[in-house]
């Protein structure tokens, strides 16, 4: 099911989201799934902390150590202000990104899923990517992730390699996307 008609807008999160956020938080945590693209989201109970993170992280004097400057988005539909989906837009590599992470890492909500949002967001960060200066992003997703592989190819990532990540025992996927 395509939720095309559903109006999302792509934002960084605030304190008037608090809710939302804790909401997104547990959904995932219930499922068991990973939350990518949200950054230290899992493990921090506090989403206003999160959001002040998030604030921190855009900008190279404030960033966490170890961290690149990113930018933390959620697409958050406007009909009911749920947050379907998260996605991290990292403005640069270190020696970790540059092989296993890239450039962006996204999430859809457990019960938003198959619904056309991870390609409506993967899209609209595209955009801030290019605004942004850059030529051309890299993506990863885990060899058996089916559905981020369609999204990336749909919006026109091309094969690079496939990885092996000891640190968190995956085989990953690497997708460059060219944005001119």
């Amino acid at each position: 099911m395509d939720n095309a008609s559903d109006r999302c807008v792509l934002i960084k999160p605030d304190e008037t989201m608090l809710e939302q956020i804790a909401a997104y938080r547990a959904a995932f945590l219930a499922a068991g799934d990973s939350m990518d693209g949200s950054g230290p989201l899992r493990r921090m109970e506090d989403p206003a902390e999160w959001v002040v993170l998030c604030r921190e992280a855009e900008h190279r004097q404030t960033v966490p150590a170890g961290w690149v400057p990113s930018e933390q988005f959620v697409f958050l539909r406007e009909r009911d202000r749920a947050i379907v989906g998260a996605i991290q837009f990292r403005h640069e590599f270190n020696d970790f990104l540059r092989e296993f992470g890239g450039n962006i890492g996204y999430s859809v909500h457990p019960d938003e899923r198959r619904k056309g949002y991870a390609k409506r967001m993967l899209a609209e960060c595209l955009k801030v990517c290019k605004a942004f200066g850059l030529d051309r992003v890299l993506i990863t997703c885990r060899v058996e992730n089916e559905a981020s592989r369609r999204t990336i190819l749909s919006s026109g990532g091309i094969y690079d390699k496939t990885v092996y990540c000891a640190r968190d025992d995956v085989t990953l996927e690497r997708y460059w996307i060219p944005l001119t």
